[in-house]
């Protein structure tokens, strides 16, 4: 089995850990957040790493899911970094959603230094993780994909080549911010509801009669009316992080976004108001106390 370099136990790292732990594989691991995770980690079998270039020493395949472009640089650049003890040969994936520009940039250092660099951003939840159900957006160079497919298979039920480098977090960011607008266009629809007098359920069966209906409303639906918000498991900082990320790369490619500034106001103001570690579903909550009659 692949001896893998894991950077990143977040709840979604620590599921695909666990995973990989399952299916076999031999993992090196390194964090800087919850103990509980590495622990739990290391006493599956895996070894604890003291830094990225140790970690990368030892794998034949390094595994990133970090929750910036500046934290993936973070542990890829410097003397401490992965590329700075990569072996040829070695392919790094980044599984976070990161910067295009950015991953351009490291997979042409990475290959530099004789390995290969793929973004293959994630779908799906960490529960999905656990089973091997993720959806994986996966591009950058065919062969050294193609080495590694039966790994990503171990993690992924629908497991994607989307071409040249970059072109994962490219599909991902574009992804996200159509998710997370229609997620906020439906928040605020509920509020709109609710400052007019109308039903939430009633407008919901209105509207998921017809072909406006999809899966992100239904998670929006499952706070506004059923007081669930782990149905969309996506905290607003992350949201407003992934569609500042894509408002970025418009702007990088001389592209005016103009749908996506009323989302990333919205996420931002929320974020601001305290609210970023709340589920994008609570959203309806920030507009609805936004509609609430002045005085």
């Amino acid at each position: 089995m692949s001896k893998i370099g894991f950077i990143g136990l977040g709840l979604m790292g620590a599921n695909m850990v666990q995973r990989l732990q399952d299916k076999g594989h031999s993992l090196t691991v390194m964090g800087n957040k919850t103990r509980t995770r590495i622990d739990k980690a290391v006493a599956a079998g895996a070894t604890e790493a003291a830094n990225a270039r140790e970690l990368a020493a030892a794998s034949d395949i390094v595994m990133l899911c970090m929750g910036t472009s500046d934290q993936v640089e973070s542990r890829m650049l410097g003397d401490d970094g992965v590329i700075a003890g990569l072996k040829p040969g070695t392919v790094v994936i980044d599984f976070g959603t990161s910067l295009p520009g950015s991953t351009r940039m490291l997979g042409e250092k990475v290959a530099a230094a004789g390995g290969a660099y793929l973004d293959a951003p994630l779908g799906r939840t960490p529960s999905h993780a656990l089973d091997g159900a993720l959806n994986i957006m996966g591009a950058g160079d065919k062969a050294a994909y193609d080495k590694v497919k039966p790994v990503l298979d171990d993690l992924g039920e629908n497991v994607f080549h989307l071409g040249d480098l970059g072109s994962g977090h490219t599909i991902k960011l574009i992804n996200n911010f159509f998710g997370m607008t229609t997620a906020a266009a439906m928040s605020e629809a509920f509020a709109m509801a609710d400052r007019m007098g109308v039903d939430r359920g009633a407008l919901y069966d209105v509207m998921s009669a017809g072909p406006l209906r999809s899966g992100m409303m239904d998670f929006v639906k499952a706070y506004a009316v059923d007081s669930d918000p782990s149905m969309l498991a996506f905290a607003i900082v992350n949201a407003d992080k992934d569609v500042g990320y894509y408002s970025r790369m418009a702007d990088e490619a001389g592209v005016d976004s103009v749908m996506s500034k009323g989302t990333q106001a919205s996420l931002n103001a929320a974020v601001k108001d305290g609210r970023g570690d709340d589920m994008v579903s609570t959203m309806v909550d920030y507009y609805a106390d936004r509609f609430k009659p002045k005085g």
